[in-house]
């Protein structure tokens, strides 16, 4: 309490805004300005009451906290952030202690988990420490990675493998440090809701207001501490609209070698944050103009490689994006699963395709062809079990959807992942890959009576009846074959194929 006490007699001004420029080994780690908010002019009320309320108790309790990272970004920018991160100087154990549902993870970094509210409305405000700015030579080095070298890591605080990349960094050190080690300008400043200033060690509201992305110390050691990095870089440039400075941008192509030795699950989270932020379409543009679309995601290999663009897949693609990227605006709710569905199913397609040419029947072909996507584009990542069960679910309903009469379409709309298989078709049908008049039917069999769902049962039975008069009765194969003459039509999957389902 007395530290507070004379932390706000001073206003920590007199102390902290005199603090010279300072260097530690290579890295200018800068000089601390505050910036007040006549200034900066960030709204308060776009701030989140919880993150105000964890700040609120770490300096009741004598320490230092600030929102700090992309939030103070998107404030600048006059944004409402979707997440809040807190930094104090409060070590993760000290944190814990001042809150009841608090929760220490991580091994490469340990952070805290504040958590607000339970079930799906809960809420959770990540608490970091500030952290030393350590570099290679003073840490600790082992060969392999976090998995290979699991008992070499154990203990350690600081610690990078042999190409500098950083394995371990629970080094606690002044908030000047802190800054330096954070990657981007603008990722680098600390905002105090409580006195509505801004930290900013490094030009970061200046880079703001010049749309400009720019990296802190050197380009190319950073990539080493954490080649993920380049990744970020694109991710943020297509989100924000800004420049990569060029510093930044020249090692980025030479540098991304160094991303085959991070993690696949990792990986696999910076794919689904580059494609779910709302900015799915200009974040592939970005890796495009920086030549990085190519063997950095295997999944996304599939999908950007011009040779494998055939029968409507760039269009099929561009229209699952800009949906994801439609209902990321809207705030609605969107699932990897469905995504990585929409962006795999031609590869499905194709595999389908060849195996019933083969003379494979229809269902175990289709499960057959999935299997081999799985173990050719998804890896170990399709062990994460609810996400491999739904993409799988939504590919096999869609040869179901086929089967209008009978009990099938009750059965199908009582499926709990009905919506999502219907939505898949919904795009298919936009595409030009299945007849519109198909997903109208499903549309309105899902949210009619009873009464008029058996009058789209007969009509649809009356439908099939005409078309198999008018010769329309050919075999599957040789439907598919037609159809792909056409330029916007891709194979429809065989009606027996819902029988097996």
């Amino acid at each position: 309490m007395i530290k507070k006490f004379i932390h706000k007699l001073l206003g920590k001004k007199a102390a902290d805004t005199a603090a010279p420029a300072t260097v530690r080994g290579k890295l200018h780690l800068g000089k601390r300005v505050e910036v007040p908010q006549s200034e900066h002019g960030i709204d308060v009320s776009l701030v989140d009451e919880r993150a105000i309320k964890v700040v609120r108790t770490l300096t009741d309790a004598g320490y230092e906290a600030y929102i700090v990272g992309g939030a103070v970004r998107d404030l600048l920018l006059g944004l409402r952030p979707k997440d809040f991160d807190v930094a104090t100087n409060a070590t993760p154990e000290q944190v814990k202690a001042l809150f009841r549902r608090a929760f220490i993870i991580g091994r490469r970094f340990r952070i805290v988990h504040v958590v607000f509210g339970r079930g799906r409305e809960h809420e959770v405000i990540e608490v970091s420490t500030f952290r030393a700015y350590l570099d290679a030579s003073a840490a600790e080095q082992v060969n392999g990675n976090e998995k290979t070298s699991k008992a070499d890591l154990a203990g350690k605080s600081h610690v990078v493998d042999a190409s500098g990349r950083v394995l371990r960094d629970n080094v606690w050190g002044p908030q000047i440090e802190d800054a330096a080690r954070r990657d981007f300008t603008i990722n680098a400043m600390y905002y105090d809701p409580q006195r509505e200033i801004v930290v900013d060690y490094h030009g970061g509201i200046k880079d703001v207001k010049k749309r400009l992305l720019r990296m802190i110390g050197d380009p190319e050691t950073r990539y080493r501490e954490d080649p993920v990095r380049i990744i970020r870089a694109i991710r943020f440039a297509a989100k924000l609209g800004f420049e990569i400075e060029p510093k930044t941008r020249e090692p980025m192509h030479r540098m991304a070698a160094l991303l085959d030795n991070v993690p696949a699950s990792r990986m696999f989270d910076e794919m689904i944050k580059l494609l779910q932020t709302g900015h799915a379409l200009a974040s592939l543009e970005q890796l495009r103009k920086e030549g990085l679309h190519r063997g950095v995601f295997p999944i996304l290999d599939v999908v950007l490689d011009e040779q494998q663009r055939h029968d409507g897949r760039e269009r099929f693609v561009q229209l699952a994006l800009a949906d994801t990227d439609r209902r990321v605006a809207e705030g609605k709710p969107v699932a990897p699963s469905f995504m990585l569905a929409c962006l795999l199913w031609h590869d499905v397609l194709d595999r389908w395709e060849r195996r019933q040419s083969a003379g494979e029947h229809p269902f175990p072909a289709l499960q057959g062809a999935i299997d081999e996507v799985f173990d050719a584009r998804v890896g170990d990542i399709s062990g994460r079990g609810k996400l491999a069960a739904d993409m799988r679910e939504i590919w096999m309903m869609q040869p179901r959807f086929d089967k209008r009469v009978g009990n099938a379409p009750y059965t199908l709309v009582e499926q709990p992942r009905f919506r999502a298989g219907f939505d898949f078709l919904r795009l298919r049908a936009d595409a030009g890959e299945v007849d519109a008049e198909l997903a109208q039917w499903w549309e309105a069999f899902s949210q009619a009576d009873e009464h008029r769902r058996r009058q789209l049962i007969e009509q649809a039975r009356e439908q099939d009846s005409r078309r198999r008069e008018a010769g329309e009765g050919a075999p599957a194969a040789k439907k598919r074959r037609r159809r792909r003459r056409k330029p916007q039509a891709v194979a429809t999957p065989a009606a027996d194929a819902a029988d097996a389902g």
